[in-house]
């Protein structure tokens, strides 16, 4: 027996240093997502919507600052999938980013596991699928990083923590939008809006037919909650407001940001904001949630809204009187550049360290690189109509860019992007961004365009330093931000204009810089940014990950049997814990 006891203290002592071993690092997550389809009637007709786990939208991923992150995809649409953690930074590991530049599609029917490090960021994020315009028929949700217990927010604790999606949307699915782009037709006016995947509140008999389920948000009067909303729509700019109430901005996109009121903020497609709103209107009557489109002919495009419910638990009524007005400046925009130039990075409170956001003095650093991208309306290129950056309509390569670079596949692209636009005829290309590693990069975002569009550079958050209208020219930075402009990773060029941003190219890898208006994305408004360290050395990238996918001239690497276990062994680590855990319970019922 004592001979028993000894050998069972001694395995109990190795599983003791194996769990401590493991829990001594940043704390786990993992998530399941199932993504299909499924039927939905959003606006009163039913459709087919893309739905994770069953839900649409789908889930809100919850972590903490520096946690581990394992979500494991399976994909049970009809058709290839990646999904994309819009604004998380996949710092040293551009291989989770989920776009066709970095990562093989996920077939129907397998499975895959993302795994990432949420590193040094806090803030307001969603996630949603990339390819074929599938984010038109749904596929996202909300991405949460709170910040560690340690770090101060500099704001009280709210009351309660409120997600918001709103988008435009079409009755017709993904697919029928992506033919008609094809068939060199535009999409033509959205038919409606939704909130959290809902219609209108039938504020109007006239413009909302009967039996659309609206969004209704619950809150206890007096108190303040934090409201985060993102725009997870096509291509229109919506202004978001609350009848009766202010928004206090506190947040976008992982910033904080200096904390003023606005009574309706335009939200521009992929962007996202934190805000803090108070309940202290009176509770004789139910209010308004309002997300209308923007910078179009407002008396063709009222079905272009977006109505929810904000109710007080102790509400006498429900919500009456006209909608809350959206600012009358159709043919104007002034008012919203201004409200857009008026969004200051807060360089007093931490970030997700505890040193001060405006400990990193942007402005004071020398440019390395500087890129002129400019939009113009859609040409036509062999025959079909494109989407251009700087004259170059991007082709998406068989083999991606990282894993070409990895294993050495010859001809998949050209490091060739200009830095000033093409004075020649647009073409086709895959055309790369070659940036320098720890070089800081100026980006003028130059749109000629006639229409509203945004911009995402994934791997980073840029530095928001100017916008006006009119042509860029050098002279333009003398009107620049050079201390508190916002850090995001979306930013908006209006039609017309130009907004400068600043990168620091610290992250290695190959990072995705495109428009956020799907249909312009879908038909080549992209490129890639590619930073690679010199010295090629594992502390300032990961290695590729076990379970990778491969496709395209690597096609041969896949082997049949990674269709059931293209999971990576470290994302399975809380299982194993739990199976450790199980085994010492059950020794201990032996020996005991």
């Amino acid at each position: 027996m004592a001979l028993r006891s000894k050998f069972l203290a001694l395995f109990l002592i190795h599983i003791c240093l194996l769990l401590s071993l493991c829990l001594a690092a940043d704390p786990f997550v993992s998530y399941d997502f199932e993504v299909s389809y499924i039927t939905a009637s959003p606006l009163g007709v039913p459709q087919q919507v893309i739905a994770i786990n069953g839900k649409f939208p789908g889930p809100t991923i919850n972590v903490t600052t520096n946690n581990n992150v394992a979500i494991n995809v399976k994909n049970k649409l009809d058709e290839n999938l990646l999904m994309h953690w819009s604004g998380i930074q996949q710092r040293r590991s551009s291989w989770q980013d989920g776009v066709l530049g970095t990562n093989c599609p996920i077939p129907p029917k397998w499975n895959w596991t993302y795994q990432f490090q949420v590193k040094d960021q806090i803030g307001s994020f969603f996630y949603f699928p990339t390819l074929h315009m599938q984010r038109a028929s749904g596929g996202f949700g909300s991405f949460v990083i709170n910040n560690r217990a340690i770090i101060p927010i500099p704001f009280d604790t709210p009351h309660g923590d409120i997600v918001i999606l709103i988008g435009d949307w079409y009755k017709r699915n993904h697919t029928a939008l992506r033919k008609a782009l094809d068939a060199g037709k535009d999409l033509g006016m959205p038919d409606g809006v939704l909130i959290n995947g809902k219609g209108p509140y039938q504020y109007n008999t006239t413009l909302v037919p009967d039996g659309i389920d609206s969004e209704t948000i619950e809150v206890q009067p007096g108190k303040t909650y934090r409201i985060r909303v993102h725009n997870v729509g096509t291509s229109t700019s919506l202004n978001f407001r609350i009848q009766n109430h202010n928004l206090l901005l506190a947040e976008s996109e992982g910033s904080y940001t200096v904390q003023q009121n606005y009574t309706s903020l335009d939200i521009h497609v992929g962007q996202s904001y934190s805000f803090l709103v108070t309940m202290d209107q009176n509770a004789s009557a139910d209010y308004y949630i309002v997300a209308s489109a923007r910078f179009v002919n407002e008396s063709q495009w009222k079905r272009v809204t977006g109505v929810a419910i904000l109710h007080y638990t102790n509400s006498k009524g429900k919500a009456k009187g006209p909608l809350p007005e959206a600012p009358n400046d159709e043919f104007d925009k002034t008012f919203s550049m201004n409200q857009a130039r008026s969004i200051r990075w807060n360089v007093s409170a931490s970030g997700a360290r505890p040193n001060p956001q405006g400990s990193f003095r942007y402005g004071s650093i020398n440019v390395t690189d500087v890129y002129v991208l400019k939009n113009k309306p859609l040409v036509t290129i062999n025959g079909k109509r494109r989407a251009t950056l700087s004259g170059i309509s991007f082709v998406n390569p068989t083999t991606p860019i990282r894993l070409a670079d990895q294993f050495k596949v010859k001809g998949a692209y050209k490091l060739d992007f200009p830095e000033t636009p093409l004075t020649g005829p647009p073409k086709m290309a895959t055309s790369v961004i070659n940036g320098t590693y720890r070089g800081f990069m100026e980006v003028i975002l130059q749109n000629n365009d006639t229409k509203m569009h945004s911009y995402h550079l994934s791997g980073y958050a840029v530095f928001v330093v100017g916008m006006d209208y009119g042509e860029w020219t050098e002279n333009s930075r003398g009107t620049y931000n050079k201390w508190d402009g916002i850090a995001r990773s979306t930013v908006q060029a209006y039609p017309g204009a130009w907004t400068a941003i600043l990168v620091s190219l610290d992250n290695v890898g190959v990072w995705n810089l495109r428009t956020e208006n799907l249909d312009s994305w879908y038909l080549g408004q992209e490129t890639y940014v590619r930073i690679v360290n010199p010295e090629e050395t594992n502390k300032t990238e990961l290695p590729i990950p076990d379970n990778a996918l491969f496709c395209g001239e690597l096609s041969k690497l896949q082997k049949p049997e990674d269709i059931s276990f293209a999971v990576s062994t470290t994302g399975n680590r809380s299982k194993l814990l739990f199976m450790l855990l199980m085994a010492v319970c059950a020794l201990m019922s032996v020996f005991g």
